[in-house]
């Protein structure tokens, strides 16, 4: 009996989810793409894709396998449309449940728009907090670049509002969770987590801020004396050079923009996102919709190859 295949979202529909959907069909015989499949077609012929699609697992070269939901309004590359927003979620409803169904064997989506989906009158932080309520999980966003990882302790939040979401309970809630998968789906037996500090020096003994000794500290206590491998609080100007970066498994960071840039620097173009904490494995690409390139066939589709290979490598670890 064929396994069930990685469930692909093919995201906003006027971005480049569709062209780098295409440019990588070579490697996603083991997918199904969800999506509309008259746009995908006819994207295919804009970019002078001879790519045909099937509703069937497919063998054959140049071929896609497709679960077609229908786009509400037509689709012109590079202009967004608030009309299509209900079906890049319809999409990701579709792979959430089959995924948990047990029809997909996980879940890889290409970007969607965040600002369109809410202009549409959908209140939509993101893909992360959207999988986290439709599966009622406590998730983690994890992005990985050959052997970097880092986590946030907050994801899409304003940098005004950071300060005030940091608290000792959330920060010993993302370590743990980020711990169990990089043992569960990384198959890293005894992982070392290094805990940023929020401030500049991580604080400077409190000159520069307490939150390091009021709360990012007490959590380093509590997860080490339930035996989690985790040390801090480091200035985030320090942790991510190579020399520290070596020595540990995983980052936690605790804001978006605290983490993320050096890690797409290191590895951008190659990067996947993961969402830990879920009951179904979830990759996604670690950049946006470039709507400027939709349909040019610039668009490089590393990221979504990149994360195939992960999601494929974390299933066949929970299999085996």
């Amino acid at each position: 009996m064929q396994p069930p295949a990685l469930a692909i979202t093919a995201g906003e529909p006027a971005g480049i989810g569709f062209d780098i959907i295409l440019k990588a069909h070579q490697h996603l015989q083991d997918c199904v793409i969800i999506g509309d499949q008259h746009a995908l077609q006819a994207r295919a012929q804009q970019m002078a894709l001879d790519i045909t699609f099937s509703h069937q697992p497919v063998s054959q070269p140049r071929q896609l396998h497709i679960k077609h939901i229908a786009t509400a309004a037509p689709v012109i590359a590079g202009q967004l449309n608030a009309n299509n927003a209900a079906y890049v979620l319809a999409c990701l409803d579709e792979a959430i449940d089959g995924t948990l169904a047990g029809h997909y064997a996980a879940v890889v989506t290409a970007p969607l728009h965040k600002g369109i989906i809410n202009d549409a009158g959908i209140a939509f932080t993101g893909h992360t907090e959207y999988l986290a309520d439709r599966t009622n999980a406590k998730v983690v966003m994890l992005l990985v670049a050959d052997s970097v990882r880092v986590a946030l302790t907050t994801t899409h939040l304003p940098l005004a509002q950071v300060a005030a979401h940091i608290n000792q309970p959330l920060i010993v809630q993302t370590a743990t969770i980020l711990n169990n998968d990089l043992i569960e789906k990384f198959a890293i037996s005894q992982p070392h987590i290094a805990i940023c500090g929020l401030n500049p020096h991580a604080g400077e003994q409190g000159h520069l801020g307490r939150e390091e000794i009021d709360i990012i500290q007490p959590a380093i206590s509590q997860l080490q004396q339930a035996g989690i491998h985790v040390s801090g609080p480091y200035p985030a100007d320090t942790i991510f050079t190579p020399k520290h970066l070596a020595q540990v498994d995983a980052v936690l960071a605790m804001y978006h923009d605290q983490g993320l840039p050096t890690l797409k620097h290191i590895g951008f173009g190659r990067a996947v996102n993961t969402t830990l904490g879920l009951p179904i494995i979830r990759t996604s690409v670690d950049h946006g919709t470039a709507l400027d390139l939709a349909g040019t066939g610039a668009a490089d589709a590393s990221s979504l190859i990149a994360a195939v290979q992960l999601a494929r490598s974390q299933t066949n670890f929970n299999q085996g």
